[in-house]
């Protein structure tokens, strides 16, 4: 890979040959000749997932590894270009079509009619006539100017580019001219004017002798094998553009039909008079963002006409947010390194089944730490920057990225704590190779730096509704999620709100965590630090939890249960609320709550539920004081002497109570809370002390030891190595 798209070997490699190699015929970059996995059908490669896991970039690299040796085009979904004007009034830049679909397809033609290696220019003239009569049903306002350039447009698809610039330039303005004489003859008014509009292209095709008119000639007669045209190409570009006009249904039908003449012309330039052997592989075709329109339109148009035996020589990839469609819900499902060696795919007998969905896997630690190494080259990176990165990101390829290229900008500045990268400024605009690696593949304002986790908020929720989603990544469900928009969001937010916003969330792709409102551990870090640093005196933040706290106040800060087991109520719920007080209550600084809760329970509750309970806890955020030198100083974390026992006591249980498993189990939480801490470094000296006091704990429940003697084992490595601390039996 040319540019270190790190952990995407299996599309990229060249030895062995990986997917793009084998689907296109062309090893990347390299542009040798390589066996094609499947010489007829062919399968349509969907990538899947969430916001930040390298779709966009992937596809940005499959036409960087392919542009200029073979027809590549790249369309982006969400481009405003494809936003469907409001009905009369088109903006500029939409024609010559009214449909998200087939001006894709003008896009799509336009880029890969483009000469290649030793090969000419592709015409298009099926395509160009069947939207010659497609656009004229849209020629209503009598609009002359428009109207021929959107027909000089459409005719330029059948350029081949033999004749010079200006000349080819006059001789498709003469035939753009003629075609649009009916609208100034006795034609008058508004209305349809396909039927004469048809006849004059189908005259002037035919009296031609130029190449261009041949090919024309011989694209109108194609039509005539349209459903119900009888024949009769006329007919079948009437039904065509009346299709079209119609809408729904009949539109869905037209622009497939649209979507098969751009693919019989491509056909042609390989397979008809041109020498196979001038045009080495396989066209390329990728569609970003394909979860908006016209995505779905021309995937399930293409997988129709190839379920229907209708082949077409043509490589599709596409990005998809989220993990699949209701129109690809037979497709096979395969993971990156199961592609290595071969697809495994096999079309079935649905049109879906021609797909293939591949949902792109997250960095690898090692991944991670090479990104992060790539980009500080020649900065001293604390030996567990890397490790707490690829904890915090989860693997995302863009979060590394971009916190890689925070740490780049500001270890040297003092900031040294994954918090800090992420509050620390970014300026988004730089020459790093790692950092365009991942990047948005589109011009971006160039502006000063902002803070990074801003940055990428930006790109992981770009639009609407950030500040309420900030807001509810406090909350752990539906109801507290409710509560929290009930008190601190306008009335008509409200629990309509909430649902809306759960539901976005579920399109997103973003996983549904038990105990979470916000699923994604990074997007939720980035969501909680956002809404800490929205106010100088953290106002809302502090009554996000305080809301919480009181939505949890109506249990006893520490119910009766049955010894080892779970509550009386066999439910659970009451015990959830209580910790989720607790937690909240932490988040807020008031530690000795869940201190005191963890010493009652201790002997009552088995162990592995106890040891749950301790990490949910200590998953409240916390957020140190800065140092008094300002900013660029060391950050102020309490945690970590709490845990060594270099500060007093605090305050003292009540009488009667164990006070030496009282303060063992504050020093136990208090490293916890650290070592797991997202935002923090994991401090080497708090990982290994957890082992000791795990050992101590376990003398005390011999009976049910097992759990912490395992947790005193592996605790301290997993904290150190960026991993969940494992709460089973089995190694994570």
């Amino acid at each position: 890979m040319r540019r270190g798209l790190h952990g995407r070997g299996a599309l990229f490699d060249t030895e062995p040959p990986g997917l793009a190699s084998r689907l296109v015929g062309l090893r990347p970059f390299q542009h040798g000749p390589s066996p094609c996995e499947h010489p007829r059908d062919i399968p349509f490669v969907v990538f899947t997932g969430a916001r930040g896991l390298g779709k966009s970039a992937v596809l940005a690299e499959l036409q960087a590894a392919y542009e200029g040796h073979t027809p590549v085009a790249l369309i982006d979904c969400e481009a405003r270009l494809f936003a469907e004007p409001p009905a009369g009034r088109p903006h500029e830049g939409w024609s010559p079509v009214r449909s998200p679909v087939s001006q894709a397809l003008v896009t799509i033609a336009e880029q890969l009619a483009e000469p290649v290696a030793e090969a000419g220019r592709i015409p298009f003239p099926r395509l160009a006539v069947g939207l010659l009569a497609v656009a004229a049903g849209g020629w209503h306002d009598r609009d002359l100017s428009r109207i021929r350039r959107e027909t000089e447009r459409i005719l330029l698809l059948n350029d081949t580019g033999s004749w010079v610039g200006s000349h080819a330039g006059r001789r498709v303005a003469r035939l753009s001219a003629r075609l649009t004489d009916p609208l100034t003859g006795s034609l008058s008014g508004t209305g349809p004017v396909v039927e004469p509009v048809v006849e004059a292209a189908l005259e002037a095709f035919s009296e031609g002798v130029s190449p261009t008119h041949r090919r024309l000639r011989k694209a109108a007669t194609w039509y005539r094998d349209h459903p119900n045209a009888e024949g009769n190409p006329k007919l079948g570009l009437l039904l065509l553009s009346g299709h079209f006009r119609a809408g729904g249904d009949p539109r869905t039908h037209a622009e497939g039909h649209l979507v098969r003449a751009l693919l019989a012309d491509l056909d042609d330039a390989y397979g008809g008079s041109l020498p196979r052997g001038h045009r080495a592989g396989r066209p390329v075709v990728l569609i970003d963002n394909a979860q908006a329109a016209p995505g779905i339109g021309l995937i399930g148009a293409v997988l129709r006409d190839r379920a229907c035996g209708i082949a077409d020589r043509v490589v599709f990839f596409a990005g998809l947010r989220g993990h699949g469609h209701p129109a690809l819900r037979n497709a096979t499902r395969a993971t990156l390194p199961e592609l290595a060696r071969t697809s495994g795919w096999e079309p079935g007998g649905t049109a879906s089944s021609r797909a293939l969905l591949v949902p792109l896997s997250p960095l690898s630690p090692g991944d991670t730490r090479r990104v992060v190494e790539a980009a500080c080259r020649g900065l001293a990176v604390p030996s567990r920057l890397p490790g707490a990165a690829h904890r915090l990101t989860g693997g995302s390829p863009l979060g590394t990225t971009l916190f890689a290229e925070s740490a780049r900008q500001n270890l040297s500045r003092g900031a040294g704590t994954p918090g800090e990268l992420l509050a620390a400024d970014l300026v988004p605009h730089t020459t790093h190779e790692a950092h365009k690696t991942y990047e948005a593949q589109e011009a971006r304002e160039t502006r000063e730096g902002r803070p990074a986790h801003r940055e990428l908020l930006d790109r992981l929720v770009p639009d609407g509704h950030r500040d309420e989603l900030a807001l509810l990544a406090v909350a752990h469900d539906r109801a507290s999620a409710c509560a929290l928009a009930a008190a601190l969001l306008p009335g008509d937010f409200g629990s309509a709100g909430v649902l809306a916003l759960e539901a976005r969330l579920a399109e997103e792709g973003l996983p549904t965590v038990p105990g979470q409102f916000v699923g994604d551990p990074f997007l939720r870090a980035l969501l909680l630090l956002d809404l800490y640093r929205r106010e100088p005196d953290h106002h809302t933040w502090r009554a996000a939890h305080r809301t919480l706290v009181a939505h949890c106040t109506d249990t006893p800060a520490a119910p009766e249960g049955p010894p080892h087991g779970r509550p009386a109520d066999g439910s659970g719920h009451e015990e959830r609320r209580v910790l989720h007080r607790l937690h909240h209550e932490l988040a807020l600084g008031a530690a000795e709550p869940a201190v005191t809760y963890l010493r009652d329970t201790f002997h009552r509750r088995d162990m592995k539920t106890w040891l749950s309970a301790l990490v949910l806890l200590a998953s409240a955020p916390y957020h140190p004081a800065p140092a008094p030198d300002g900013p660029g100083g060391a950050w102020s974390d309490a945690r970590t002497r709490v845990a060594l026992g270099r500060v007093g006591p605090g305050p003292l249980p009540p009488e009667g109570a164990d006070t030496a498993l009282h303060l063992r189990i504050r020093r136990l939480l208090y490293g916890v809370w650290q070592v797991t801490d997202p935002l923090a470094l994991p401090d080497p000296v708090v990982a290994e002390r957890l082992r000791s006091e795990l050992e101590h704990l376990s003398r005390l429940r011999p009976t049910d030891a097992e759990p912490l003697l395992r947790a005193s084992v592996h605790w301290t490595e997993d904290a150190l190595a960026g991993r969940p601390l494992r709460l089973g039996r089995t190694p994570r």
